[in-house]
């Protein structure tokens, strides 16, 4: 699957497929703190489908500060 990082405008919703940019199949290497960098997600036409399972692992990663298998935050 390939990876998406997180590009929002102003203050995005993560949960919206158009906050991401595709990256390809390697994932991108992020600089900040505890912020979201990137997603693993299957791609639809160039942006990410985002499922409901997927949607918990973003919450679940930046509630508990771990990146995850398909979430990577900014470290």
């Amino acid at each position: 699957m390939p990876w998406y990082q997180y590009t929002p405008f102003g203050f995005g919703d993560v949960c919206n497929p158009n906050n991401y940019t595709l990256v390809g199949s390697t994932p991108p290497s992020c600089i900040g703190f505890d912020q979201l960098c990137a997603i693993q997600a299957p791609d639809i036409g160039g942006i990410p489908f985002i499922t409901q399972l997927l949607q918990c692992e973003i919450a679940n990663a930046l509630s508990n500060h771990f990146s995850s298998a398909n979430v990577i935050l900014k470290f």
